[in-house]
């Protein structure tokens, strides 16, 4: 999977599980910035950031707003707001209406991230009691980027692999352990490497 810049993962019911299982195969050299949703009670303080960094040994923000992405980190939506990516690769928090009754929404992020990145993302849909996501990730694959899907038989809850696999043929559809192998193997995109103003 060359060429990539940028990875998201949406996650629901489950998800914390799931989040450190696929995060935690990531190797030491892990490069691409990895942003992510996770359904969130928006009236009190999330503490996921500080205890996805506690047990990954890795960099991993609460994303902020206007904030630029940066190599090598996990961003985290924080409770209450939706994350978005614009198109000069910062980070958006805002207040919009909820999608399939959450906010933040995996709608959101990944459709935002889809027209900044296009071919360069890849989208991963895990565990969930929903069908926020699935819309989010036929646009990843409509934008030419690359998506994978847990395999429903293996989610704590299915219903939100199972609504994406309703909507499109993923290039992908693995386990958790699956899932992080397959991150493990990603390099980024020479461009990004390099880090060249004309990519």
């Amino acid at each position: 999977m060359s060429g990539l810049r940028a990875v998201v993962i949406g996650a629901s019911a489950g998800g914390v599980t799931a989040l450190f299982s696929v995060l935690g195969a990531l190797p030491d050299s892990f490069r691409l910035p990895v942003l992510c949703v996770l359904h969130l009670p928006d009236h009190r303080h999330s503490q996921l950031a500080e205890v996805l960094q506690r047990r990954l040994q890795r960099p991993v923000r609460e994303a902020q707003d206007k904030a630029r992405i940066e190599d090598g980190v996990v961003y985290v939506a924080g409770p209450g707001y939706h994350l978005s990516v614009e198109r000069d690769l910062t980070l958006s928090l805002s207040q919009e209406e909820p999608v399939h009754f959450s906010r933040p929404a995996i709608d959101y992020l990944f459709e935002s991230a889809a027209d900044a990145y296009a071919t360069g993302l890849l989208g991963i849909l895990l565990t969930g009691a929903n069908e926020d996501g699935a819309r989010g990730l036929l646009h990843i694959k409509q934008n030419g980027g690359r998506t994978v899907v847990q395999d429903p038989r293996d989610a704590q809850v299915a219903l939100m692999p199972e609504a994406a696999l309703a909507l499109h043929n993923p290039d992908h559809i693995l386990s958790l352990s699956g899932i992080g192998q397959l991150l493990a193997t990603l390099e980024p995109s020479a461009c990004q490497a390099k880090q060249s103003p004309n990519c």
